[in-house]
């Protein structure tokens, strides 16, 4: 790289990083396996350290949420799990057992800075649904502003295999932008992002993302092994991916770390983000928090419609319905080969559909009253993929 090009990257992170820095309202990510000790138990002393960072930040004038695992890993030991369990249930009952004690040891050293800590446990569900999403936007809202220091956390307890975030680096991307926040810091057991495996020889760190190009040719692996947490390397960066379509600086490393990270000093990987437009929070929702329960099978016409032409998808345009799902319900929008094009929330249940499939809306209208006279998914409930 010349070194125009070496000066203006050096540029774009100094900028990104004193971003992170200034930023007025941060989403912070810590993982399980930065709060918690080899045999599972909560580690106080990395909480205290990390609530200490925050409380600093606090003070400097910056707006604070942090997502936080670790419930699950902290209900282990209580409950006599040598290790992290696979199965649903037995993954719930140790939410259930360990969320409280996270949250009280949270609510203590917050407690110690004259803060006070607001549990908020989310599930993919209720971001599906508008009135839930907008709900959870207007408590978050509400706690920063009377002073409360937000702690989210996927409901685990009450989450499905079918409905989860997978893991909350992505949910805390989710949360930057739902909040319409300035950064997002992801803290786990891993300083920065490498161009090959960490501990391998010549690996170098990777201090700034620019965008998906910067990633050609890196080998992204699995970050961590205590078997206590949910997300790796894969999930991290595909996480930034998702808070830096949404314009949000996002910086990756270390729970050590956090202090450099958030003052802007030279800790981890920077993933600028990217220009231009931010996709609506229901886009980006609907892209990344949902899964279809069923598919619309789209003839030619309808899928230009529906991804050139921004057009909401009619009945006449479907030639096929699969699944179980009720009006509301994220649904796949496929073409005739099967491909995923759009997803969106779907106007009907899906044994309506059959009747609706090939007709006009007014044909409908005409012949089955006035409320068939509308869209089975509406361009604002559709994203396309």
């Amino acid at each position: 790289m010349h070194s125009a090009g070496i000066e203006q990257t050096d540029s774009l992170e100094a900028s990104g990083r004193a971003a992170v820095a200034a930023a007025r309202r941060v989403v912070v990510k810590v993982g399980s396996s930065s709060l918690t000790t080899p045999d599972g138990r909560i580690d106080s002393c990395r909480i205290r350290d990390l609530v200490r960072v925050l409380a600093d930040r606090r003070a400097a004038g910056q707006e604070v949420i942090l997502v936080s695992s670790g419930a699950v890993a902290a209900g282990m030991t209580p409950l006599g799990m040598a290790r992290r369990p696979r199965d649903l249930a037995s993954q719930q009952a140790a939410a259930s057992v360990g969320q409280g004690l996270l949250l009280a040891a949270y609510t203590a050293e917050l407690a110690g800075h004259g803060l006070t800590a607001a549990q908020v446990l989310l599930t993919v569900e209720d971001m599906m649904r508008r009135v839930q999403h907008r709900n959870a936007q207007r408590t978050l809202r509400r706690l920063l502003d009377i002073g409360a220091l937000p702690i989210v956390n996927e409901n685990d307890t009450v989450a499905t295999h079918e409905l989860r975030f997978g893991d909350n680096d992505r949910l805390a991307a989710l949360v930057a932008h739902l909040m319409r926040a300035d950064a997002l810091v992801l803290l786990s057991d891993v300083d920065a992002l490498y161009d090959g495996n960490p501990s391998a020889p010549g690996s170098s760190v990777v201090s700034l993302v620019r965008g998906p190009a910067d990633l050609d040719g890196i080998d992204i692996g699995s970050a961590g092994g205590r078997g206590v947490g949910t997300g790796g390397m894969v999930t991290k960066v595909a996480s930034a991916r998702i808070a830096t379509e949404a314009g949000v600086h996002t910086l990756l490393t270390s729970a050590a770390n956090a202090r450099t990270a958030l003052e802007g000093g030279p800790a981890g990987t920077l993933f600028a983000p990217a220009r231009g437009r931010r996709p609506s929070a229901r886009q980006l929702w609907l892209a990344h928090a949902t899964a279809g329960r069923g598919s619309l099978v789209l003839d030619p016409g309808a899928v230009t419609a529906v991804v050139r032409e921004k057009a909401s998808l009619l009945p006449a345009g479907v030639v096929r319905v699969t699944g179980d799902f009720n009006a509301g319900d994220p649904v796949d929008l496929c073409d005739e080969d099967g491909a995923v094009v759009a997803r969106g929330l779907v106007n009907y249940d899906a044994a309506e559909v059959p009747d609706l499939m090939g007709r006009s809306t007014r044909w409908l209208a005409r012949e089955m009253g006035p409320s068939y006279e509308r869209e089975l998914v509406h361009r604002d409930d559709l994203v396309v993929l």
